[in-house]
């Protein structure tokens, strides 16, 4: 028989501190593997929040920008718009202040009587080519009979020179123009019921319409917006 010897406490306490440090180790490296493994699983989890919030954030950003790129446009439209429309009321305030003296100084143009019987039967034989009747009547102001007398004395003859007729042209003293008109006259054919307005104050508003387009260029240049030009 085998005989059993027992561990010394030398013996035993070396067993003792072989199996510490076994358990140590295993612990150690158990230990090691937990905190890899969090580690690992920590570094997914904030990956991933980074990701998330990068993503909010850059949404939050590109919102804002999207929103302020908005706001500056309809800023710039209002302040462009609001611009225009001074520049407009400006111009338009020129033209009407032009027009006005234009219409304050026609009653200057008959002060010099030689060149307004000259604008008399240019009137009247305008008025004569359009109607082209045998017979028309002049209305005049009382002041202008004279003047208009020697113009259709020499718009008759031009008349029949240009139309190769000739017609009757006289003053229709029963409706004068008024006193306060500014001169020029009216003519008229078929027992009156066709009428040809050639007063200075008729001449302007149709300057003012006909003209405005040529006249808008002579002082503030082609516009650039316009694709179509009169």
């Amino acid at each position: 028989m085998s005989q059993i010897h027992a561990l010394s406490d030398d013996q035993v306490a070396g067993e003792l501190r072989k199996m510490t440090a076994f358990i140590k180790q295993e612990a150690m490296e158990k230990a090691n593997e937990i905190r890899l493994k969090a580690d690992e699983e920590f570094a997914i989890e904030k990956s991933k929040l980074v990701r998330q919030e990068t993503s909010a954030i850059d949404s939050s950003y590109e919102k804002k920008f999207k929103q302020a790129s908005m706001s500056q446009q309809i800023t710039r439209s209002t302040v462009a718009n609001k611009s225009r429309l001074r520049i407009l009321s400006a111009r338009q305030e020129l033209l009407d202040t032009l027009f006005e003296d234009a219409e304050k100084r026609l009653g200057d143009v008959s002060k010099d009587k030689g060149k307004y019987q000259s604008i008399l039967k240019n009137l009247i034989l305008e008025g004569a080519y359009a109607l082209a009747e045998d017979d028309m009547k002049v209305k005049a102001r009382k002041a202008d009979y004279d003047l208009v007398k020697k113009a259709i004395e020499e718009a008759q003859p031009e008349y029949k020179k240009n139309m190769n007729k000739e017609t009757k042209i006289s003053i229709d003293e029963s409706d004068p123009l008024p006193e306060g008109s500014a001169g020029g006259i009216t003519i008229s054919g078929t027992n009156g019921r066709i009428d040809i307005n050639n007063t200075f104050e008729e001449r302007l508003k149709l300057l003012e319409t006909d003209a405005l387009p040529s006249i808008r260029v002579t002082l503030f240049g082609e516009n650039q917006n316009r694709k179509f030009h009169d």
